[in-house]
């Protein structure tokens, strides 16, 4: 069965997703999932592309992991919110996927010039946003995931809390010291407006 994390907003999240659960309880697995992939299959992805950085890998990565929700929809036990528990899939398989890449990472010399060049060369072409990005990949890995989600998603403070599991406070606190990180390097280019990288 899979995980059943806490969700920081269960009653809100819960009524939310009221219909596919009483659907779950009817036995029609097949309509609650089609109300599933209608409303998350976005969201899954979009969560993939910010744990993965890797659009194409996201889009098999988010695929595997609809299928893991619709073959787990007939153990879900309600004990949280139905998003927290899709969210908490989408997390494993991203992890999985992660693990099996460091795996078989090969990091030979020709490999680690290209990607001095693919950053250089990108910086060049589109200027400041890739610096931006370039920056934000440089973040510690949680840090990161919460920015991505936060600023280049849009994602509430409390959707980002869902997506990666941690207390609201946690991500809050994350923000706070990647935005300080981020506005002393980019102080030091002489990029220092926030709205740079906040709009």
């Amino acid at each position: 069965m899979e995980p059943a994390p806490t969700s920081p907003h269960p009653s809100q999240a819960t009524e939310r997703d009221r219909d596919i659960v009483e659907l779950l309880r009817c036995g029609g697995q097949a309509a609650a999932f089609e109300l599933v992939a209608e409303r998350y299959e976005a969201k899954v992805y979009r969560l993939c592309v910010a744990l993965l950085r890797n659009p194409a890998t996201a889009q098999d990565i988010a695929q595997e992991s609809l299928i893991r929700v619709w073959k787990a929809l007939p153990g879900y036990d309600g004990r949280a919110s139905l998003s927290t528990w899709i969210y908490a899939i989408t997390r494993n398989r991203c992890l999985t996927s992660l693990e099996r890449a460091r795996e078989t990472l090969s990091l030979s010399d020709e490999a680690v010039q290209a990607e001095v060049e693919a950053v250089a060369v990108s910086d060049t072409d589109t200027g400041t946003i890739a610096t931006i990005h370039r920056l934000v990949d440089e973040l510690p890995e949680t840090a990161r995931r919460v920015i991505t989600l936060f600023y280049f998603e849009e994602r509430s403070v409390a959707e980002v809390a869902i997506m990666l599991g941690h207390p609201e406070g946690t991500v809050k606190t994350h923000l706070f010291r990647a935005r300080a990180v981020l506005l002393e390097k980019l102080a030091g280019l002489g990029l220092a407006d926030p709205a740079l990288w906040t709009t």
